[in-house]
């Protein structure tokens, strides 16, 4: 009998291996997004000291009054400019884009088109 392995393993390898292949400096940090069933986090991240610099997600209370739903395409697009705004606050204008191992469709891809559009660049 052939087993298959848990999409949350399959998910983890994959990003795994994203993080491999880059990382966040200073000048350039890493936008890492994950999703769970019912909320999406978003953190800028630099990977030289570990410090996260900043971070928004639909379980503040503030972003999840403007939302119907904190788990569909549209409240990923909300969270992409708010994570947007608040990183063009502090100062950083370019990212690393940070999938989390996800399919870049749908809510990942409505968030970092939501965050290009609001003036980050990746």
């Amino acid at each position: 009998m052939v087993s298959k392995e848990s999409r949350q393993l399959v998910r983890a390898k994959k990003h795994m291996k994203i993080r491999n292949r880059f990382s966040g400096t200073a000048e350039r940090p890493r936008l890492a997004v994950f999703r769970s069933n019912n909320h999406m986090y978003a953190q800028i991240i630099d990977d030289t000291v570990g410090n996260t610099l900043v971070s928004a997600s639909t379980l503040e209370k503030e972003i999840k009054a403007e939302l119907e739903k904190t788990n569909n395409v549209d409240a990923a697009a909300y969270l992409g400019t708010v994570i947007a705004k608040r990183a063009i606050e502090k100062g950083i204008k370019e990212v690393v884009f940070d999938r989390g191992g996800f399919i870049y469709q749908g809510k990942i891809a409505a968030l970092a088109d939501a965050a290009r559009e609001a003036g980050l660049e990746f």
